[in-house]
């Protein structure tokens, strides 16, 4: 990776902290589903904690190309991520465990890490298309 690309890979991923709401697209059947969901930064890997029956852990399992989109906003002015990922439900409970206890959410829904309803998902982006606040054009860059 070139230097642009890393100075841009870096920019993009100082939007991700703080726990950012975000729309998740998944596949049900060849018909994209999206919802918003919040996204979990932790250790430089992104994540989504959800219930183990939600429709897009279901999704996941089927197929697991996702994309998000984080809308931006700086100065009045709005820009956008988009990102697609391989996503995967994680099975490592020490993992697990970790995300639980480091997410400002995680206890309102679910009463341990090891809750049977309490399903972590790893986005493991592929590419970025980062169109920067008062932009109108977007800069796509593979991962």
């Amino acid at each position: 990776m070139n230097g642009a690309n890393v100075e841009l890979k870096e920019e993009v991923w100082k939007n991700f902290g703080g726990e950012p709401h975000i729309f998740l697209a998944t596949a049900e059947a060849g018909q994209p589903r999206v919802r918003p969901v919040t996204l979990i930064r932790l250790h430089d890997k992104l994540f989504v904690a959800t219930g183990s029956s939600d429709a897009k852990t279901k999704q996941i399992k089927q197929n697991p190309r996702t994309e998000f989109c984080l809308l931006l906003e700086k100065s009045g002015r709005k820009g956008t991520i988009r990102t697609e990922c391989e996503a995967q439900i994680v099975e490592d409970k020490d993992v697990k465990a970790d995300v639980y206890n480091n997410v400002s959410f995680a206890k309102e829904f679910w009463t341990s890490s090891e809750d049977p309803n309490y399903a972590l998902i790893e986005l493991q982006p592929t590419s970025f298309e980062y169109m920067k606040p008062g932009s109108v054009q977007s800069v796509k860059m593979k991962l």
